[in-house]
């Protein structure tokens, strides 16, 4: 069912721990024969008292470096946009930390706001979702309180090029040939399969994708969805998966494309409509110094902190309830 939110409907829901501030540390993904090391944030449930902590124009309410308290915590695996990076959702993460998960949320390497070197064309689709895996792995593996997750308790959330990294994950399998060309010269480096097609209409290069059946369940919210408009495209996706589409989308028609991909997921969605929101209102709360940014910029009358509120508590209670003990 299409659920149209008002703002005031705020979802209840039950918190997995006792500890109600989230703990923050930042770290890289050592570099690997798939890829440059991986920057990346990673909240947890913690009991220490928070404080305010700069991160750039950002100031957040934090822990830092706080131990992770709680045994056998379920993981959720944060992907960015099309030139985010790994604070753009920090509010959704602190929500899932208060309540008893471990985050981590990660810029993807040359395709994030510090460095766009490599984020045009196929090769960022194909490496991202390698990211997640690569990501999953040092969680389950490399990180120092690694014994406090499950491994069977692994779920993602991804916006925009996020969310396309999540479908595929998922089991999903773009077709490319259907990618508006976002540089300026086809034939610039990076942008060469970018949706070159044969003359029968085909894609030329069909690359390997990752895809990881350890992620569970999923939110994905105004997923570059383009590529997954058809059945076959997604006949192979069988977990959760709850889908946000903002009601004014962005000039790529986000909740049209959205709206098709419900209707061709094998397993119908909780899908929701964000009221009044553009693309970008997915983002986090901006800090008053960027409120002139485009990503920062709502439709008349929405108010971000609100929604965000809500959206949170639709989210954590997503994930309590696919990924619960």
């Amino acid at each position: 069912m299409v659920r149209l939110f008002l703002f005031t409907s705020l979802a209840c829901f039950m918190f997995f721990s006792a500890a109600q501030a989230a703990g923050l540390r930042f770290l890289a993904i050592p570099e690997d024969q798939n890829g440059s090391s991986i920057d990346a944030a990673v909240w947890s449930p913690c009991i220490q008292p928070t404080e305010e902590v700069q991160i750039r124009a950002f100031k957040i309410r934090a822990a830092p470096d706080c131990p992770i308290t709680g045994e056998a915590l379920p993981l959720i695996i944060i992907s960015h946009g099309y030139g985010g990076w790994f604070l753009g959702h920090h509010d959704t993460a602190e929500a899932l930390a208060d309540t008893g998960f471990v985050v981590v949320a990660i810029n993807h390497p040359h395709a994030n706001y510090a460095d766009m070197s490599r984020a045009n064309g196929l090769p960022p689709l194909v490496e991202r979702p390698r990211d997640i895996k690569r990501a999953i792995d040092f969680m389950l593996s490399g990180f120092a309180e690694a014994s406090k997750i499950d491994p069977q308790r692994v779920g993602f959330y991804g916006f925009s090029q996020g969310g396309y990294t999540g479908l595929v994950i998922a089991g999903g399998n773009p077709d490319f040939g259907k990618l508006p060309r976002r540089c300026p010269d086809p034939e610039a480096a990076g942008c060469q399969h970018s949706n070159k097609t044969n003359p029968s209409g085909e894609t030329r290069v069909i690359p390997v994708l990752t895809h990881d059946a350890r992620v569970k369940a999923m939110v994905v919210s105004d997923p570059l969805s383009v590529v997954f408009q058809t059945k076959d495209s997604v006949k192979d996706i069988d977990i959760p998966i709850q889908l946000w589409g903002s009601e004014r989308g962005s000039a790529t028609g986000a909740l049209k494309d959205a709206s098709i991909l419900r209707a061709v997921l094998p397993d119908k969605p909780d899908f929701h409509i964000a009221p009044n929101a553009v693309h970008m209102s997915f983002l986090t709360m901006c800090p008053q110094a960027n409120m002139s940014s485009e990503v920062c910029r709502d439709s008349p009358g929405f108010d971000r902190a609100s929604f965000h509120k809500m959206f949170n508590a639709e989210v954590v209670a997503f994930f309590r309830k696919h990924l619960a003990p």
